[in-house]
C-alpha cells in the first residue's frame, strides 16, 4: 500500500513556486544554479521569478493560460517555469530537439499565450509560428542572436521593467501547474498536465526519501530540464533541499559531461550526477574517462531505459561509485520504482519507492505471479491530471487512481522488479521515446521506398537502438546513407534509423498488418 500519510500533505493554499522560494529564503546568497554564462544565487532568483511573474500578468495573461517554454539549459529557464507557475499560469516546457511541424502543433494544442525562447532556437520557433494558425501574444528572447522584432523583447529587459509580484497567485495542491508533452505510440504528442502538489511529492518521496540529497550536493544532470526526469534532477529536488544545480545548454556529449565532472564550468564540481545508460555506455568507452580521483561523486542515478547489468558493474569498479537505476515517466512525473544508494541489485529496477504502489496484471487484468512477465501499473501522488484534450488516451492510460505504464516487468522474488520491455511497439532510444510508425510514415516518403518497417535491436552493450527494414520499389534504388539523411531532413535527428537493412518482402498477416514480432525474432535468431 502506499506510504504518503508519512510526509505531511500541501495545505488548501499551495502554490509550488512559492514553496521553492520559500525553502531557501534562509541562504540567498548560496549558489542556485550556474550556468555557462555565471551563477544565479537564491535570492537573486527569488526575485527575478517573482519579477518574470509580474510580467507575464502585465502582458494581460490570465490564470491558468500557457506559455510556452522552448529554452536550452540554463539560468533563465527556472526563472522563466517558476515565474509562469508564481503568477498561477501554467508553463508548457518542450523538448527543444523537434522541428517546426512539432512546435507548430504544440503552439496550437495547448493555445500558449506567450512564448519563453533561447536566442538560437528562435528561427525553428519563427518556422512554427509560420506554419500555426495561433497567434502569440509576446515572444520572449534569452540571449537573442539576431535584432529584435515587433511583439519580441529580450528576458532581461522584461523583467527588469517590471516590480516584483507582491505575492503568488492563490493556487492549490490540485490546480494545475504545468505541461509537459509525452510521445504516443501513434499520433501527434500527448499534453501531460501536473498540478502544483505533484513535484512535491517526488521530491519528498523519492529526491529527499530515497536519493537523500543534502544542501551541500551540486547536482547535474544529462537529462534536460524539458525531460520529467531532468526537471526533478535540475530543479524540484536540489532546489527543496537548498543545494547546487549545475546547468548546460549543449549536448551530453562524453567530454561536455567530463568537462562539468572536472570542475571546468563553474568551479564546482557535482557530487551528484543524474545520466541514462546510453550516455554512461560513451562515457566509460571514451578516451578521456577521468580517474575516480578527479571526481567528486558520492551518487549516481539513472533512468530513461532500462540498465543493462554490466554497465552499472564497470562504472562501479571504476568510480567506486553505484549507478542507482530506477524507472519514471511523465505521466507520474519522477521515479517510482529504484534501487537504492544502499542497495543496489544490477539487472533490477529495483524495488517500489516508498508511497507508491506498483501491480503487475495480465492481459485481462488479473495479477500475475512472481517470475511472470505482465504489464506495470502504478498508483501514486504524483500521477498526472490527464491528457489534455485527449480524452480517449487519458481514460485508457489513468484507470481509477492506476496508472499504465506501457511497460512489461516481472517481479522477482525479492521485492525486486526487472524490465521486459514496452508493452506496445514504442522504442527508447537515449532515454527518448521514438514511434517506429512515425519514422516508418517518413521512410515511404522517399520515392523509391515502397515499405519499411522499424524495430529495436540491442547494441554490444545491450542498448536498444532503431533499425529499418526497408523494401524498395521496382527498379529504384537507394543507399542506407540517402534514407539516413532523409529522415534527419524531415524528424528530429535522435529518431532517424541507425541501421538500414533492404530486404525483398515485409512479414506480415493475412489481413496485411506487418509482423514486426518476426523481424525482432529474425534478429535474435542472428
Amino acid at each position: 500500500m502506499t506510504h504518503v500519510t508519512a510526509v505531511s500533505a500541501p495545505g488548501e493554499r499551495f502554490n509550488f513556486a512559492q514553496y521553492l522560494l520559500d525553502a531557501n529564503v534562509s541562504r540567498p546568497g548560496k549558489q542556485a544554479f550556474i550556468d555557462d554564462h555565471g551563477a544565479l544565487t537564491y535570492g537573486e532568483l527569488e526575485e527575478r521569478v517573482r519579477r518574470m511573474a509580474a510580467g507575464l500578468r502585465a502582458l494581460g495573461l490570465r490564470r491558468e493560460e500557457r506559455v510556452l517554454l522552448l529554452m536550452h539549459d540554463c539560468n533563465d529557464w527556472p526563472v522563466g517555469f517558476l515565474g509562469a507557475m508564481y503568477a498561477g499560469l501554467v508553463p508548457v516546457a518542450v523538448n527543444t530537439l523537434l522541428t517546426a511541424d512539432d512546435y507548430a502543433y504544440m503552439l496550437e494544442h495547448s493555445r500558449a499565450q506567450a512564448v519563453l525562447v533561447s536566442g538560437a532556437l528562435l528561427p525553428v520557433l519563427a518556422s512554427a509560428m509560420i506554419k500555426s494558425d495561433h497567434e502569440v501574444q509576446k515572444v520572449i528572447i534569452s540571449r537573442p542572436v539576431a535584432p529584435l522584432r515587433p511583439a519580441e523583447v529580450e528576458f532581461e529587459a522584461f523583467i527588469q521593467a517590471q516590480s516584483p509580484m507582491p505575492k503568488p497567485a492563490a493556487t492549490g495542491p490540485d490546480d494545475t501547474g504545468f505541461w509537459l508533452y509525452s510521445s504516443g505510440s501513434t499520433g501527434r504528442p500527448k499534453g501531460t498536465v501536473h498540478s502544483h502538489g505533484n513535484p512535491y511529492w517526488t521530491a519528498e518521496l523519492y529526491g529527499k526519501a530515497v536519493l537523500q540529497l543534502k544542501e551541500s550536493d551540486v547536482c547535474f544532470s544529462a537529462a534536460k530540464l524539458f525531460f520529467a526526469y531532468g526537471l526533478g534532477n535540475a530543479l524540484t529536488f536540489p532546489m527543496c533541499v537548498g543545494a547546487t544545480t549545475l546547468l548546460m545548454a549543449e549536448r551530453p556529449t562524453p567530454d561536455a559531461t567530463f568537462s562539468r565532472w572536472l570542475g571546468r564550468v563553474g568551479g564546482v564540481k557535482p557530487t551528484v550526477f543524474y545520466g541514462a545508460p546510453t550516455g554512461f555506455a560513451g562515457m566509460l568507452a571514451h578516451p578521456n574517462l577521468p580517474a575516480a580521483g578527479d571526481v567528486a561523486m558520492r551518487l549516481v542515478s539513472s533512468a530513461g531505459e532500462a540498465l543493462p547489468a554490466d554497465l552499472g558493474e564497470r562504472f562501479k569498479r571504476h568510480f567506486g561509485v553505484d549507478i542507482v537505476d530506477g524507472i519514471g515517466s511523465t505521466e507520474m512525473l519522477h521515479i517510482f520504482l529504484s534501487n537504492r544508494p544502499e542497495r543496489v541489485r544490477y539487472g533490477t529496477t529495483g524495488w517500489p519507492v516508498p508511497g507508491y504502489e506498483v501491480e503487475l496484471r495480465g492481459d485481462k487484468g488479473e495479477p500475475v505471479p512472481d517470475g511472470e512477465p505482465g504489464d506495470l501499473y502504478i498508483h501514486g501522488p504524483s500521477s498526472a491530471m490527464m491528457y489534455w484534450g485527449n480524452r480517449v488516451k487519458t481514460l485508457e492510460t489513468f484507470q481509477g487512481g492506476w496508472t499504465k505504464s506501457g511497460d512489461k516487468y516481472v517481479r522477482n522474488t525479492d521485492g525486486s522488479y526487472t524490465y521486459g520491455g514496452r508493452s506496445d511497439d514504442m522504442l527508447k532510444v537515449s532515454g527518448i521515446y521514438v514511434s517506429p510508425f512515425e519514422v516508418e510514415a517518413t521512410l515511404v516518403q522517399h520515392p523509391a521506398v515502397l515499405e519499411a518497417a522499424v524495430i529495436g535491436v540491442n547494441d554490444a552493450q545491450g542498448l536498444t537502438k532503431t533499425k529499418a527494414f526497408v523494401v524498395l520499389k521496382s527498379g529504384q534504388s537507394a543507399s542506407e546513407d540517402d534514407l539516413k539523411a532523409f529522415v534527419k531532413d524531415r524528424l528530429a535527428p535522435y529518431k532517424y534509423p541507425r541501421a538500414i537493412e533492404f530486404i525483398t518482402d515485409l512479414p506480415k498477416t493475412a489481413t496485411g498488418k506487418i509482423q514486426r514480432f518476426k523481424l525482432r525474432e529474425r534478429e535474435a535468431g542472428k
